[in-house]
């Protein structure tokens, strides 16, 4: 795994859709040909870059885009075999940036396609609303009265449905109209501004990479095209950190003391499966469960990053993959 970034840098001369040489051998290249098509950008924010991308033949197990991040260090970001996008976050302003695209048939690269992009210029004056400001006024830009009673779009309350120690979910409505697009706004502990697209039919969102024991001010947009046309804001603070480690000599399947009531136990029965190690990059794990018997509402994924601190990644109950990146 440790080699895997080197194969990153790929010259800037080289051709958008250059075949790599996994598919020379013609005689059985062939059966299983795999192509992708132009990779775009399709949304570019101060900290995040939309790409988009097409299969005009055959198919691919998954995909992997590489770049390199404002310090040179190579970031490799896994991504399924049925996505045609994603959105790159963590990004510097104003900075230019090489994506190159892998469509992978196992472990095997199959095809690549590169691109660039230079993200927005930080525009911090748009993030903090007064801390005053009601939750749900609008903003200016639904004044002209002629043509809003058509488009009126209205975002309903925004609330924090989890938190850990180092996320945070937010979960709104959408009483009225439709939007194309959202966008969660917030400054990071350094006070950095951050930015967070969201998909219009999306109505929760997990923001990860948040630090412990912290407020944070979140600001929704509602947006039409490029057009912000309602927002909402809300508060949370991160929990305290936890008390993480498992003993190690602790039994990976052993039972939890919740368990004990006989009584109501056989009727909640719930267990997991062995969590295994399904892919391993420089700087991800994708990992692998089951539930054999039950079902759970939610995981957690609980880990140490490489300076100690704890961190915890809340997933969907009815997920059995996740992808630490």
């Amino acid at each position: 795994a440790a080699a895997e970034p080197e194969e990153q840098s790929l010259p800037s001369e080289e051709p958008q859709h250059e075949k790599s040489q996994t598919e020379v051998p013609a005689s059985n290249a062939s059966p299983s040909r795999a192509v992708l098509g132009e990779l775009r950008v399709t949304s570019i924010t101060p900290s995040s870059v939309q790409l988009q991308w097409s299969v005009p033949e055959g198919s691919f197990d998954s995909f992997m885009l590489q770049y390199r991040d404002v310090q040179g260090q190579p970031q490799a970001l896994p991504i399924d075999g049925r996505s045609d996008s994603v959105t790159v976050p963590g990004l510097s302003p104003s900075q230019r940036y090489r994506f190159h695209l892998y469509g992978l048939r196992g472990r095997k690269k199959i095809d690549h396609v590169s691109t660039e992009a230079v993200t927005a210029a930080a525009d911090p004056e748009e993030l903090p609303l007064p801390s005053d400001k009601p939750q749900h006024k609008k903003p200016q830009t639904d004044s002209p009265a002629s043509e809003a009673p058509l488009v009126r779009a209205e975002l309903g309350e925004l609330k924090v449905s989890s938190v850990t120690p180092s996320s945070v979910q937010l979960q709104w409505s959408v009483p009225e109209g439709s939007f194309d697009s959202f966008l969660l706004q917030y400054r990071d502990v350094q006070g950095q501004p951050q930015t967070l697209p969201i998909d219009g039919r999306s109505r929760s969102v997990t923001v990860p990479g948040l630090s412990p024991s912290q407020r944070y001010r979140f600001h929704l947009y509602g947006l039409r095209g490029r057009k912000k046309i309602d927002h909402v804001s809300t508060e949370a603070v991160t929990e305290e950190p936890e008390e993480m480690p498992l003993p190690s000599e602790e039994q990976k399947h052993e039972k939890i003391q919740t368990e004990t009531p006989p009584s109501a136990a056989p009727v909640l029965r719930a267990v997991l499966g062995e969590l295994r190690v399904s892919s391993v990059k420089p700087n991800s794990v994708q990992l692998q469960w089951s539930a054999p018997e039950g079902s759970f509402d939610s995981f957690l994924l609980q880990y140490r990053d490489a300076q100690g601190q704890p961190q915890a990644l809340p997933i969907n109950g009815e997920s059995h993959s996740v992808t630490v990146p």
